[in-house]
């Protein structure tokens, strides 16, 4: 069985699609064993305690230093033993530790088609308010292990959504979510957790 840890910012949407994927059987082999946020506020929490999911609040402001905040994060995570992180919205910057310590096996959901609108300051709306202002026609959602970089690690999957003439970047972020996001993360982690995914030369292969 699949250990993961889902690591979330805010209302826990994505969390909720892999639940649910999970609950429906589209994600085997496979089990959440702990939600870490670091916002106390954040709905993801509320989300996990209802689907008996034991759920943490590290936040950085309870710390003074930054690299203490850093070194209570890993070691929650390390508590549990997990086999994959996913990070579904989460907007603090991973130690490069974290990284050094679980090499492709943190995942992490873009809401474009990588390498476009991604990268530092391209996050949550700002992404669709880029998409709307180049003007593009498709943009989508990405599925891709985290490295060193900023949305740099090996793509996992993607998948394109029309953007139409009336979208703001509010209802663009929402069918982003519905149509792509929704729809990839659980199946890569259902991929994940299968043994059908293989990184050769920072490329994913994955298995029929």
């Amino acid at each position: 069985m699949t250990k993961i840890v889902v690591m979330v910012s805010g209302g826990g949407t994505n969390l909720q699609a892999i639940i649910d994927a999970i609950n429906s059987k589209k994600i085997t082999n496979a089990k959440i064993v702990k939600v870490i946020s670091n916002n106390p506020n954040a709905y993801a929490l509320t989300r996990a305690k209802d689907n008996e999911i034991d759920a943490e609040c590290i936040s950085p402001k309870s710390f003074c230093d930054r690299s203490d905040f850093y070194k209570e994060l890993i070691s929650a995570v390390d508590a549990v033993d997990p086999d994959l992180i996913v990070l579904a919205g989460f907007l603090v910057v991973i130690p490069k530790e974290m990284i050094a310590k679980y090499p492709n096996k943190i995942i992490n959901i873009h809401p474009s088609l990588i390498p476009s609108f991604c990268g530092t300051g391209y996050y949550g709306l700002k992404v669709h308010e880029g998409v709307l202002k180049r003007g593009v026609k498709i943009t989508g959602a990405t599925v891709h292990f985290v490295d060193d970089g900023t949305d740099t690690g090996p793509i996992i999957l993607q998948k394109a959504v029309e953007v139409r003439s009336d979208d703001t970047p509010e209802i663009l972020q929402r069918r982003v979510m519905e149509e792509a996001e929704w729809q990839i993360m659980p199946k890569a982690i259902d991929l994940f957790a299968n043994g059908k995914i293989k990184v050769v030369d920072n490329k994913v292969i994955i298995a029929e």
